[in-house]
């Protein structure tokens, strides 16, 4: 096999989806645009979504889980009155009700989807069902029994109610929240079905949609000196561990993938965290008191 094209290069960069692409291909797009060996990103967005896209190239794609993991806000409205086959605008109509609540019981129905809820995924969705996507699956017709998943909701407020048909909601979530479900099973609550008019995710862990370049952007600077002033370091993605320190042999130890000497302030014993040398990352692992041991090692040399 020939060696992979592109350039060992190492960062975040922050897009500000447009509607109508998918996420792969903004991966794609961002790649191209670099030059850049490996990419990937944290979190996908459905294509019709808009805002924050977070892709990680080179090494930061080790980061990826700790972004994915990290807590997110989505704004959106739900569309009362109708139930789709896909839980948003894109999807045909597939039941109707006259019923619209009043803003105060929309109000009191939220309060059952804050905090530990279980939460079904929409039929159309990302999830393996005996080895295949479940989207793939139903646009062949399938209707799937998928299970119920834990979802930890931080908050989910009532915005606006912008007409009797439509409200307009905000959400923060953990890693594998469905804003088209919450839709959904809001609606059902309710009496009066819905589902996702449009959304936005605001932000995800430590990257902000204000701060995200459109595609646009991506296309005119693609391939120039001044795209990469728009590269963040690999450590935003591990904004949500503490830092601890590696002397000069631990980071040698730890860069060979061997539990290596830390200095550390306010870190528990076994808490993961993430170990720099001269302000660069060197690796992630367990702190085991004076030491950590590694779980991922970071080679940025050539970035």
């Amino acid at each position: 096999m020939g060696r992979k094209k592109g350039r060992d290069i190492s960062g975040w960069v922050v897009i500000d989806k447009p509607a109508g692409v998918t996420s792969t291909s903004v991966v794609g797009k961002v790649r191209w645009a670099f030059d850049a060996k490996k990419a990937g990103h944290a979190g996908t967005l459905d294509p019709a979504a808009t805002g924050v896209l977070a892709v990680a190239l080179g090494e930061a794609t080790k980061t990826v889980p700790y972004v994915t993991d990290a807590l997110k806000s989505y704004r959106f409205q739900v569309r009362l009155g109708a139930a789709t086959t896909t839980d948003d605008a894109e999807g045909k109509v597939i039941e109707t009700s006259e019923l619209r609540p009043t803003d105060v019981e929309i109000e009191e129905a939220l309060k059952a989807f804050r905090g530990d809820i279980e939460q079904v995924p929409p039929q159309f969705s990302a999830v393996k069902v005996e080895g295949e996507r479940a989207y793939d699956l139903a646009r062949e017709g399938e209707v799937m029994d998928l299970a119920a998943r834990p979802l930890w909701v931080e908050s989910l407020d009532f915005v606006a109610r912008p007409d009797r048909d439509t409200v307009e909601l905000e959400m923060v979530c953990g890693k594998g929240g469905y804003v088209r479900s919450i839709a959904r099973d809001l609606g059902r609550a309710l009496g009066c079905l819905g589902h996702v008019l449009w959304l936005r995710r605001d932000w995800a862990g430590p990257f902000r949609a204000e701060e995200g370049l459109s595609l646009d952007e991506i296309d005119r600077l693609a391939r120039t000196p001044e795209l990469e002033n728009h590269l963040l370091p690999l450590e935003y993605g591990l904004a949500d561990l503490p830092e601890v320190r590696a002397t000069a042999e631990g980071a040698v130890r730890l860069s060979h993938g061997n539990p290596g000497q830390v200095i550390a302030r306010d870190v528990e014993f076994g808490e993961e965290a993430w170990a720099s040398f001269e302000g660069r990352a060197v690796a992630v692992g367990r702190y085991m008191g004076g030491e950590l041991h590694p779980a991922r090692v970071f080679n940025t040399a050539g970035s």
